[in-house]
């Protein structure tokens, strides 16, 4: 894949602008290249794998399996497992995860660079997937590139003093979880924005809509202003359900987690970018004021 490249501060890789731990990172190469791995197949398809494997939420996300849907059926393989298939099978499982749109099966050519003709002749030599094996003595660039694409920088660095004192009031915690990525896969806008505030434990958890309704009628009221700290930023589908949430800092910047990945930080970015960001159709956006 082209142009993004990690940059490594002291011991600590920086993906995003973000300091990533080397604990962190091993458990991300877990989360990319499991052993087992999870495939989509066709319930008639005959090949045995593994069937009392979990399937994490980190791997859901990873693999972006959410749903097995009906005629398909969860296998999963071990590399060894995979590797003693003929190819041509190899072949046949690998394109049908591209079918299935299952996630992570990328092309042959846009890893050639990294890893040569291995890819090539995993399958069927246009596409294949991550095994720790493959993965090994790459992770930094891997993952950067992963957990890059399609995602803009926390500007968390660019948040002048001022700004994160002006804050604290409103948003005791903001300060401590801008410019962070999750542990795991799970807590997500809701909890963030609560936890901004002041709830304790609410960036750990997958937050759920009706806790953070109740939050919202309790400790927010209608307005706001994206200018200063303190604005609750909340996207309604076209029948009310909250979709999204951020939180303003002042000085021009928000913050917010754009989904429940493992791979989705919390981050700082100018209001104007959360707010497309957050755009889809039909959500329609509204402001609740933190009350002190």
């Amino acid at each position: 894949m082209a142009g993004t490249y990690p940059r490594v501060m002291g011991d600590a890789l920086q993906v995003l602008g973000i300091d990533v731990p080397e604990d962190l990172l091993k458990r991300w190469a877990g989360w990319f290249a499991p052993n087992p791995q999870p495939f989509l197949l066709d319930v008639r398809d005959d090949l045995l794998g593994s069937d009392n494997v979990e399937l994490s939420p980190e791997l859901r996300d990873t693999f972006e399996v959410y749903a097995v849907t009906g005629g398909l059926r969860l296998a999963w393989l071990t590399e060894e497992n995979f590797r003693e298939l003929p190819q041509g099978r190899r072949a046949e499982v690998v394109r049908a995860q591209a079918r299935y749109e299952r996630g992570l099966v990328p092309s042959v050519r846009s890893w050639a660079s990294l890893l040569g003709d291995v890819a090539r002749h995993q399958a069927d030599r246009h596409r294949f997937v991550w095994w720790p094996s493959l993965l090994a003595g790459h992770e930094h660039r891997v993952l950067t590139e992963y957990v890059t694409e399609g995602r803009r920088p926390s500007q968390h660095e660019r948040v002048a003093p001022s700004v994160w004192r002006a804050s604290e009031q409103l948003l005791p915690d903001v300060r401590r979880l801008a410019g962070t990525f999750p542990s795991s896969s799970g807590p997500n806008c809701f909890g963030t924005v609560m936890a901004a505030a002041g709830v304790e434990g609410a960036e750990a958890v997958w937050m759920q809509r009706d806790p953070f309704e109740q939050w919202l009628a309790g400790c927010t009221t209608s307005g706001g202003n994206d200018a200063e700290p303190g604005t609750v930023l909340v996207w309604r589908s076209p029948e009310g359900a909250v979709q999204h949430a951020a939180v303003t800092l002042g000085g021009g910047w928000a913050m917010h987690k754009p989904s429940q990945g493992w791979m989705s930080p919390t981050k700082v970015l100018a209001v104007p970018d959360v707010i497309a960001s957050a755009r889809s159709r039909g959500r329609r956006l509204s402001r609740r004021r933190i009350v002190a």
